[in-house]
């Protein structure tokens, strides 16, 4: 892996075929990676997913304030958040927002194994109590092969970017695997808390088998 300027490992940079792909969809062999992960249901302006994202923030910078004396520790730049997204009965609708299961998600250094977990968990309970930690795990998630493209625009928009990705699976002999065990995967790479509607980026990722 390369640094930036700054000096900090950035997988954005990095792994430009991952965080960074094109408006048009395009195949991709997603590896295992390790996340720190917490699930819930419903809508992502309710309460329950607005509880979720503080957790992860709050140990992913624990980690990489406080653990510079850890082994294999890396000075980086922070992955972007996560979320995988489905339904009870497997389909996945993207009109009915309370019907949605969920996985947040925020990738994590190889360096962080379950103990350095279990000591950032500690560490950011004495800065956060009113967090309930017991929702939050750290977990390897391999996805395999997934159809991707980068949606430009309001998450209300998407919707046309999932047709025309359903479009490029269709026209090449793969089969869509969405549903309870595989699930649709969003990568914001924009904090929407920044950034005006009509600029965010968002990878979405529909996981696929070849027929």
């Amino acid at each position: 892996m390369t640094q930036t300027s700054s000096g900090k490992i950035d997988y954005k940079k990095d792994f430009k075929d991952l965080y960074l792909p094109k408006e048009n969809p395009s195949l991709i062999d997603v590896p295992a990676m390790r996340f720190i992960m917490v699930d819930g249901k419903g809508d992502p302006l309710g309460e329950e997913y607005q509880q979720a994202v503080p957790l992860l923030y709050s140990l992913t910078y624990t980690i990489k304030m406080k653990g510079k004396h850890l082994p294999g520790y890396v000075e980086y730049t922070v992955p972007p958040l996560e979320g995988l997204w489905w339904a009870k009965d497997g389909s996945y609708n993207l009109a009915d927002r309370d019907s949605w299961l969920w996985t947040s998600m925020i990738r994590q250094f190889d360096f962080v194994t379950q103990d350095v977990f279990q000591w950032a968990v500690e560490n950011a309970k004495k800065q956060n109590p009113e967090l309930d930690y017991s929702k939050v795990r750290l977990e390897t998630f391999s996805e395999g092969l997934c159809v991707q493209v980068m949606h430009t625009g309001p998450y209300k928009d998407e919707p046309a970017t999932v047709e025309r990705m359903r479009n490029f699976i269709s026209e090449n002999n793969l089969k869509e695997m969405t549903g309870n065990v595989r699930k649709h995967h969003e990568l914001y790479i924009k904090n929407p808390l920044r950034t005006a509607p009509e600029k965010l980026k968002t990878v979405l990722r529909i996981p696929v088998e070849k027929m």
